[in-house]
């Protein structure tokens, strides 16, 4: 049995991907019902047909319910044309473009209006919560922005506690958080460059910089990545990140992810350049390097000496997180001879009983960790964190009472958890997840060289890496001793006089030397 296609049975509709690419057509009656096929099966669709001006002119208003303010688009699209027909009645018998034009500046009090002429741009605006309005005998349709939604407001950060500056947080709404960035930068030069992204979800993203600052060399090259991306849905920074990133297949984050505003201004004002997606709280800033990772944003909120301080020790507390489990193994599998005889005695009294060998009791140990912290992560939060906590008490002493791990070995592994959590950075804690476990086999095979071995060829893959042309380990490799200070040292504000370089930076100079003003 053939099946026939659409097109060979009679009085078969349009194809609405057929209809959406055409213009359109000026008559009502044939618009509304191109309209209506394309869509179709859209409860949430409100099509107003209505008449204004005498004699009357025959009109069309879509828009989606619930993405748009209906009190404004009656108390300001349609209550003028109902009350002010009058004004066009002289033009009532020629149906001319300067019908739109006296409904578009004279009666329609809105402030954002424009014109479409396809049937694809009307589906867009829709979709982006405006309100389009078409007139009989005008193959131009007015697009008026009247978007309003219920949202989540402003509110603290869930993932970058500070005691010390803001408390904002960014939300899902993208104005709402332009807004809150140029309301700390009210400069001409903040620009923000708007596209539409995703072939499907025609999702609004904005890439934020600062003319005069950033080097026009990179904004020039998020252009063109950005540019380069087909792809039917964008729903979040993460999506464009895999896309523009230079190196694809790594553990290294080579984009920081902020839900902070200040310190997306910030990073604005060191040169860098941020991406907004609507409907994530999340903001993309690139480029990156690693020791970025490890600066919080209350650092800049304090005294530079305790904020030097908790640098340095946030710094000691990665490698701790990263090495400490690998140097116990090595050491009590190795190089017995580096400890106290008191000491590895105690150790050795621990183990008696314990069944695996260290590696393994390692190994189950810290996964048991990470798996009791994913858990209290996608727990709600009532008893998400009870969870973790408690479960990591109950299960290391249980463990400990049934023979199955030692008393050092709990030791070590929360303290390394303990030291995990000091990272301010999400993705930064990351690395530190995925790569103890690789120092922890080598550990177990080779000791102290198994270590040295891995430690070398992360130092070697991380330096090979670059973020939009800036290495990864600036200003550590390559060495730079001026910006070094900056780093493991948080610069007080009236040394700050100038802003970390980047290559084909315009302007590096933050203020003029000796006296600290902008």
């Amino acid at each position: 049995m053939r099946y026939l296609s659409n097109r060979d049975k009679p009085g078969v509709s349009p194809d609405p991907h057929e209809l959406i690419k055409q213009e359109i057509t000026g008559n009502i009656n044939t618009d509304q019902a191109n309209l209506e096929v394309i869509l179709q099966n859209c409860s949430d669709l409100v099509m107003k047909r209505f008449q204004f001006s005498n004699p009357p002119i025959n009109a069309l208003l879509l828009y989606f319910d619930g993405l748009v303010d209906r009190q404004e688009v009656e108390l300001n699209l349609l209550k003028p044309l109902m009350l002010e027909m009058d004004m066009l009645r002289s033009q009532a018998g020629d149906l001319n473009d300067d019908v739109l034009d006296r409904v578009r500046y004279q009666i329609v009090t809105l402030a954002e209006l424009k014109t479409i002429t396809d049937y694809n741009g009307i589906c867009h605006h829709i979709s982006s919560g405006d309100v389009v309005f078409l007139i009989d005998g005008i193959k131009e349709a007015l697009v008026a922005g009247v978007r309003t939604w219920q949202g989540r407001g402003v509110e603290r950060p869930e993932n970058e506690v500070v005691v010390y500056g803001p408390k904002e947080s960014l939300t899902e709404t993208l104005r709402f958080n332009t807004a809150m960035i140029r309301r700390r930068i009210k400069s001409a030069n903040l620009k923000m460059e708007s596209y539409v992204m995703g072939r499907v979800t025609k999702t609004d993203v904005v890439l934020c910089y600062i003319s005069g600052i950033a080097p026009p060399n990179l904004i020039s090259e998020i252009r063109s990545r950005l540019a380069s991306i087909d792809t039917d849905a964008v729903l979040d920074p993460q999506y464009l990140q895999e896309f523009i990133a230079d190196t694809k297949n790594t553990i290294f984050h080579q984009v920081e992810h902020t839900e902070k505003p200040d310190r997306v201004c910030g990073h604005l004002l060191e040169g860098r350049a941020a991406i907004l997606v609507d409907g994530s709280p999340t903001a993309m800033i690139l480029p990156v390097t690693f020791p970025q990772f490890w600066i919080a944003a209350e650092d800049y909120y304090t005294p530079f000496i305790p904020a030097s301080l908790y640098r340095i020790g946030r710094f000691t507390a990665f490698l701790l997180a990263l090495l400490l489990p690998s140097l116990y193994v090595a050491i009590t599998s190795y190089h017995q001879e580096m400890i106290p005889t008191a000491l590895y005695l105690t150790i050795a009294a621990a183990r008696q009983g314990v069944p695996f060998p260290i590696f393994v009791e390692a190994f189950l140990m810290e996964a048991t960790f990470e798996l009791l912290r994913e858990a209290g992560l996608r727990l709600p939060r009532a008893v998400g964190p009870a969870v973790s906590i408690v479960g990591a008490l109950i299960i290391g002493d249980a463990a400990v009472r049934a023979g199955l791990v030692s008393t050092p070995m709990v030791v070590i592994v929360a303290f390394t958890g303990i030291a995990s959590f000091v990272a301010p950075n999400y993705n930064a804690a990351l690395i530190i997840r995925i790569g103890r476990f690789g120092f922890l086999a080598a550990a177990a095979a080779l000791g102290f060289l198994g270590i040295m071995v891995v430690l070398i060829l992360m130092l070697v893959r991380m330096a090979s890496l670059s973020s939009f042309g800036i290495p990864y380990l600036s200003p550590l490799a390559p060495l730079n001793l001026a910006q070094l200070t900056d780093i493991l040292l948080r610069r007080p504000w009236y040394l700050a006089n100038k802003r970390p370089y980047m290559e084909g930076m315009e302007n590096q100079i933050r203020q003029k030397s000796g006296e600290g003003t902008a």
